[in-house]
């Protein structure tokens, strides 16, 4: 029996269980990387960040906003609709979450932290700040297995089985660049770990919840696809890219967002 099989098995609540357990479990393998090497290039973790902004980008696109545009077709109301309408809702959450919840992007300066003000500690900070980035990412696995288990062509399990594999591609250079720019500033291997993995800790629980959200509320799919889009969109061009971007590596950074584009449409093509 081989894995897609297997999970059809499952409940879409335990597939999107497993799966946001895995973009974790590469999340936390990708902060590991501290343990080995102290300081990484700054070249080096443009052309990660900008690897992740392309998967992201791909898989906002041909997993989450492409099916809910099918699914829309037979809603009776224009295709266009309920993917926009999400799209933009997911954005608009992320922009007010944004602004209200305290946080302090990596690299950021400690006198520099964004939404409302706090005397809590910076590691406090930083750990609010990923899970904010991480959150859509979760989300958006949790719905693609609720939609797949909708029985609705648009939506199969080997596409969101794709998806979560993209992520979890994309989560490992992820992990090791949130986690090294740590140890670079002084937190000890095993503190710096800590915050790096705490960054794949909030997907499994937005992952359950997207998809006990979708299996049950059928007419709210295509919403829900459209709402995890806009909210990765959201987070690559808020934050993923312009960091990426930061330093003279800019060239590197441009070609990584290609290249993951690509796996990413070539992982849910094959795939999916």
């Amino acid at each position: 029996m081989d894995l897609v099989s297997f999970l059809k098995t499952l409940s879409p609540v335990v597939q999107a269980l497993l799966a946001t357990l895995f973009t974790w479990g590469v999340t936390a393998l990708g902060a590991a990387g501290v343990f080995l090497k102290k300081n990484l290039s700054k070249r080096l973790l443009d052309g990660m960040l900008g690897f992740a902004s392309g998967v992201m980008i791909a898989a906002s696109y041909f997993s989450l906003l492409a099916p809910a545009v099918d699914l829309s077709a037979g809603m009776g109301i224009p295709a266009w609709l309920p993917p926009t309408v999400g799209f933009l809702m997911g954005g608009a959450f992320l922009y007010c979450v944004d602004r209200l919840l305290p946080h302090l992007h990596v690299n950021m300066p400690e006198d520099a932290p964004e939404g409302i003000h706090t005397t809590w500690k910076r590691s406090v900070l930083l750990v609010l700040a990923i899970t904010l980035h991480n959150f859509p990412e979760g989300l958006a696995v949790g719905v693609a297995f609720g939609a797949a288990a909708a029985g609705l062509p648009e939506a199969t399990v080997a596409s969101a089985v794709a998806l979560a594999l993209g992520i979890g591609l994309q989560n490992f250079p992820e992990g090791l660049a949130v986690a090294a720019p740590l140890r670079r500033a002084g937190l000890s291997r095993m503190r710096a770990f800590q915050v790096g993995q705490a960054s794949g800790l909030v997907e499994p629980i937005a992952g359950v919840l997207g998809a006990l959200a979708v299996s049950h509320m059928r007419p709210l799919l295509p919403y829900a696809l459209g709402f995890a889009a806009g909210a990765m969109i959201y987070v690559v061009v808020e934050e993923l890219i312009p960091e990426a971007h930061h330093s003279e590596s800019g060239d590197v950074a441009t070609i990584s967002v290609m290249l993951g584009f690509a796996l990413m449409m070539f992982l849910d093509v094959a795939l999916g």
